[in-house]
């Protein structure tokens, strides 16, 4: 026969209440025939020797991630074995991103000068040719810059020229765009460059997209 264990409580030194075990377990749910803690194991002997020397072993249902906030009220449900069941899922097809505090500009993996190097010469190339296949953080990257030589040949003065020169590698496209401009691009205020999209480069599979000028 199992020994019963009563405990009473009491306030001030006078009793208010008592509970037993028998009560507190006939209260609970029946539980799977799962242990907790115990490693799975294929050897139902050991199982049931263990089964026996432990009769008094909780018996509750397996979770597959971690255990969740309300464990007792969730003993005996099949429904909540992760812990995800605790929490509201949204699932927009978006991405997560910690915030960009300080990341004013693309890094692209390089320091300041080979960045402004690589910038620079990307624009060059862009304004001679007119489409370069790039990445598209570089195709971003670089979208300002070119939009702003354009905005600099808009204005045609000695002055911007010169901003211009200090900034495009080749001198001839200078003196080309500033002649070229004023005719093309007088009547668009801005959006000079378009981006499109390609196929992944092989190797690394990058993003990678064409940039050229409108």
């Amino acid at each position: 026969m199992a020994t019963l264990v009563a405990s009473c409580f009491s306030v001030d030194g006078r009793a208010r209440g008592c509970w037993s075990m028998a009560s507190l377990r006939s209260s609970l749910p029946s539980y799977p025939p799962s242990f907790v803690g115990l490693p799975p194991s294929s050897s139902t002997r050991s199982l049931r020797g263990l089964s026996a020397r432990l009769p008094r072993m909780l018996k509750v249902g397996s979770f597959v991630g971690l255990s969740p906030l309300n464990r007792i009220l969730s003993f005996g449900s099949d429904e909540n074995n992760s812990y995800e069941q605790n929490f509201i899922l949204i699932d927009n097809g978006s991405r997560v991103f910690a915030m960009r505090h300080g990341r004013k500009v693309p890094k692209l993996n390089r320091p300041p000068d080979q960045r402004r190097a690589l910038i620079r010469g990307l624009t060059t190339q862009l304004l001679k040719y007119g489409r370069i296949k790039t990445t598209r953080a570089r195709a971003s990257a670089i979208r300002k810059y070119v939009d702003k030589m354009i905005t600099l040949a808009k204005d045609g003065s000695l002055h911007k020229r010169r901003q211009a020169l200090g900034f495009i590698y080749e001198k001839q496209i200078v003196h080309a765009l500033f002649a070229e401009v004023p005719e093309r691009y007088g009547e668009r205020n801005g959006g000079y460059t378009r981006i499109i999209r390609t196929l992944p480069r092989r190797g690394d599979n990058a993003p990678m997209a064409y940039i050229e000028l409108v």
